[in-house]
């Protein structure tokens, strides 16, 4: 169940707001249409239910905002737009990784790529697919997490006629086992053959909430599309045959050889056209478009107004539903099992709406978990197993009637308070008084008719504040998936690889170079050896392509400040430096002896301490290149704070440490076992020495003092993030 209750955007530099006070609902079961003109404000309606907008009002899910929801990805699917990924990463490792984002196994990813038909595109790239096979893996990503309910933006934009059936026939699947669907359109014919209501609104205002049938006997009326090289003519002939017959026929010039004519048939205008010698192209029947009906005056908000309105809705509905189960009763589909939600949904739809039959596959979508928040039978959290659908009375149920008016705290019991219509675990919290029952639409913890807005999110001001981006669930194996879902991480070792391994022969040839800086490949004239900018680019990625190909939070173009997915970056960037550093001084070792022999190399006095220096120098840069490509957005960025470490901070270091100190700092190593528990060994003081002896390095001083100041101010960045926005 999905409640809407007093949408409204904030409006803007004295503009009018494009959505205003917008309530309405999308059962369970059923499939929901947001109808309504370009700019009319179906989108930013769905972006203030999901949060990602400020503004007035709440939504409920299954009786809770989406704020209230532990995980609210497992609760809804979202299509906002196109599908968030990198244009080389494949079908499959895009949808393995969100499912690491969602916490479900990736096996579950191959299901869904045969449920939507897009099992033979499981190695095609991103940047190849086509509109329609785009719009198959933005649905395949919108049900990873088995969702109950469905929020999708113009779903069928851009697809042809085949592709748009194939789409809402899932959809209706979906709504056939319990789920919740809603989408927008401007295509009122498109709303009145595959939804089930039709939610119409107009400048950001609800203007009718009515079942298909009554939609489209209100709203949509048959014509005659004629295409003819004499349109004027055929008009001017039309209309005078009509006057003489005394017939009401309106003719509408669609273009400069298209009519469209209302309150006629194809054999009167046939006939007409032949009897006066009138060249036809094309008769056809449709079904048109008689506009969108004039919003509502809004009404004084009165206890007993709004209570005489609802009785008339009421009375209304009932009568609607009547008239649409005596005029269209569900029938069997061939070949379906008797009494199966495929075949009665189906037989409804291809007779009510005239639409084709939903895909058999699409019964495999979700199982009966959205009746409860309980988790599946195969043990995963909010995942149902695939299985065969449940019998119809059990996935589709009755229409409901209205909510009642709520009920004032002194005429019941706290349970009386609870609308009818909310699932039964709600309801018997709220009877409870446990921690749901402040947050039910329509309920306060003292009493009250209006929903408890402190709790929902707003602020004094009343204005709600837009909901933080959750991290994924599985932050490590999520950026596994991320790093070598691409062939970047490989293309970027290659050439580290090739480009150190030549310069350590260069180096090697004109001589008088250090054995450390040879195997490093780490000439002077360079800031920085090529395994130390390679692993700075790697760690610039892991945040740049985030922003640049958002799949935690594609809607608005950031990521989650989460310290989760903050230490699996970091752990993972630091594997891939300390990898990258060791293929290139065994690259740079191997080429040395197999071009001169063992002449440059000897065996070192002491290996302990370099091979730390090495280390630090790879992961510290690595690092830098991270956290500055999160706090300013772009991997550019990130790459430009790592060449600017040895450029012009290590002159700075350098300068504070010329000199001789005042104080010495001998015997330190002993000194620092003063304040611990218990001792270390005597072996750790060597380790503790060659850190020190790291860290005192001006490159190294100036990589500590950079990663400080980044951490600092990706922490700032995330606190600033926590208010607003």
């Amino acid at each position: 169940m999905l409640q809407a209750i007093g949408l409204t955007s904030t409006a803007r530099r004295e503009l009018p707001p494009v959505v205003n006070d917008l309530t309405f609902e999308a059962r369970p079961g059923y499939v929901t249409a947001l109808l309504g003109e370009p700019g009319s404000g179906k989108t930013t309606a769905l972006r203030l239910m999901l949060e990602l907008e400020p503004g007035r009002g709440v939504t409920y899910f299954r009786g809770r905002p989406l704020h209230r929801i532990p995980h609210p990805g497992r609760e809804v699917g979202v299509l906002l737009g196109d599908v968030p990924g990198h244009p080389s990463r494949t079908v499959r490792n895009q949808l393995r990784m969100l499912s690491a984002a969602v916490g479900v196994p990736a096996s579950r990813a191959d299901v869904l790529m045969e449920v939507v038909g897009i099992g033979g595109l499981r190695d095609r790239r991103l940047g190849s697919l086509s509109t329609g096979m785009e719009r198959r893996v933005a649905l395949a990503a919108a049900l990873l997490a088995d969702p109950c309910t469905l929020l999708l933006d113009e779903p069928a934009a851009g697809l042809h006629s085949r592709e748009r059936a194939w789409l809402h026939g899932l959809l209706r699947g979906h709504a056939s086992l319990g789920g919740a669907v809603l989408f927008t359109t401007d295509d009122a014919k498109e709303a009145a053959r595959y939804a089930d209501r039709v939610v119409s609104i107009a400048s950001g205002r609800l203007v009718a909430d009515q079942e298909a049938a009554d939609f489209a006997r209100t709203r949509l009326r048959p014509r005659v599309a004629v295409r003819t090289p004499h349109a004027a003519r055929l008009a001017d002939v039309l209309g005078r045959e009509a006057r003489s017959a005394h017939r009401v026929v309106e003719i509408v010039e669609e273009s400069g050889s298209r009519l469209s004519v209302y309150g006629s048939n194809c054999a009167e205008i046939g006939e007409a056209a032949f009897r006066h010698g009138v060249l036809v192209h094309q008769l056809a029947d449709e079904t048109g478009d008689a506009g969108a009906p004039v919003p509502p005056v809004p009404q004084a908000r009165t206890r007993v107004g709004t209570a005489a309105r609802m009785e008339v809705r009421a009375d209304a509905r009932a009568e609607a539903r009547t008239e649409v189960r005596a005029e269209s009763p569900a029938r069997q589909v061939p070949g379906s099992a008797p009494g199966s939600v495929v075949g009665l949904v189906a037989g409804a739809e291809a007779q009510v709406h005239g639409g084709p039959r939903p895909d058999p596959r699409a019964a495999l979508l979700t199982g009966p978990a959205c009746a409860g928040p309980g988790a599946g039978d195969d043990g995963e959290p909010g995942v149902a197993p695939l299985r065969a659908a449940p019998p119809a009375r059990e996935a589709v149920p009755e229409l409901a009637p209205p909510p009642d008016p709520v009920r004032s705290a002194g005429q019941g019991p706290a349970a009386a308070r609870v609308p009818a219509r909310l699932p039964a675990a709600v309801a018997d919290a709220a009877a409870a008084g446990g921690p749901e029952a402040s947050e039910l639409p329509g309920t306060e913890g003292g009493g009250g008719t209006g929903p408890r807005h402190a709790r929902s999110g707003r602020g004094s001001s009343g204005l709600r504040r837009v909901r933080r981006v959750g991290g994924p669930l599985w932050p490590l194996r999520y950026e596994l998936r991320r790093v070598f879902g691409t062939a970047t991480p490989l293309l970027t070792a290659a050439l580290v690889v090739t480009v150190s391994a030549l310069t350590s022969l260069v180096l090697a040839r004109a001589g008088h170079t250090p054995q450390n800086r040879l195997l490093a490949a780490w000439p002077e004239l360079l800031p920085l050896p090529p395994a130390a900018l390679g692993a700075g680019l790697l760690g610039s990625l892991a945040f740049g392509e985030e922003y640049r190909y958002p799949a935690l939070a594609a809607d608005r173009g950031t990521v989650p400040r989460r310290l989760g997915l903050l230490t699996a970056k970091l752990a993972v960037s630091a594997a891939l430096a300390l990898v990258l550093g060791t293929l290139a001084v065994a690259a740079d070792s191997t080429a040395l002896r197999l071009v001169f022999g063992s002449g440059p190399l000897s065996p070192p006095a002491e290996w302990i301490s370099p091979a730390a220096s090495w280390a630090g120098l790879l992961v510290g840069c690595a690092w830098a290149g991270l956290l500055a490509s999160g706090v300013f957005r772009a991997a550019s960025a990130g790459f430009a704070a790592v060449l600017a470490v040895p450029v012009a901070v290590v002159p700075l270091v350098r300068k504070v440490l010329d000199g001789p100190s005042a104080y010495p700092v001998t015997g330190i190593a002993s000194r620092l076992r003063g304040p611990l528990w218990s001792p270390w060994p005597p072996e750790a003081d060597r380790i503790v020495l060659g850190a020190l002896r790291v860290m005192v390095q001006p490159v190294g001083t100036a990589l500590v003092l950079s990663l400080m100041v980044l951490l600092c101010a990706y922490a700032f960045t995330g606190l600033r993030g926590r208010v607003r926005w």
